[in-house]
């Protein structure tokens, strides 16, 4: 049985605003393989929006390989458009998973959100 679009985005929302030039995207819930494609959809690079991202991840409360694995591409998608991701606050459960897994090697992590807007080079 899948998911319907209204029961993914109950367990997992999405606020974004614009910093300085730099995408906020604030992430609350539970990061998927039944929701990923909301997260993968919030990264997407367009030309119309800046490919210099923040994500403030102090309220999402687990996140699973699929999700890993799209911040990587999304990564890969920021640097080739002349942007950046940089990932803040995250949440004790997330922190662990992205050491685990070493995405904290190729995305900077930050304590703070404020930390990570004030990074902004």
């Amino acid at each position: 049985m899948y998911n319907t679009a209204a029961e993914q985005s109950i367990r997992l929302s999405i606020a974004q605003n614009v910093r300085a030039g730099v995408r906020v995207l604030a992430f609350s819930g539970e990061i998927d393989a039944d929701n990923v494609g909301l997260l993968r959809e919030a990264l997407r690079v367009n030309s119309h929006e800046s490919a210099k991202v923040v994500l403030d991840l102090s309220a999402v409360t687990f996140m699973d390989s699929s999700a890993i694995s799209v911040l990587a591409g999304a990564r890969r998608d920021a640097v080739t458009a002349g942007g950046w991701i940089r990932m803040a606050a995250l949440s004790t459960p997330v922190q662990r998973v992205v050491e685990i897994v070493g995405l904290d090697t190729i995305i900077v992590c930050y304590s703070t959100l404020a930390e990570a807007l004030a990074d902004t080079v």
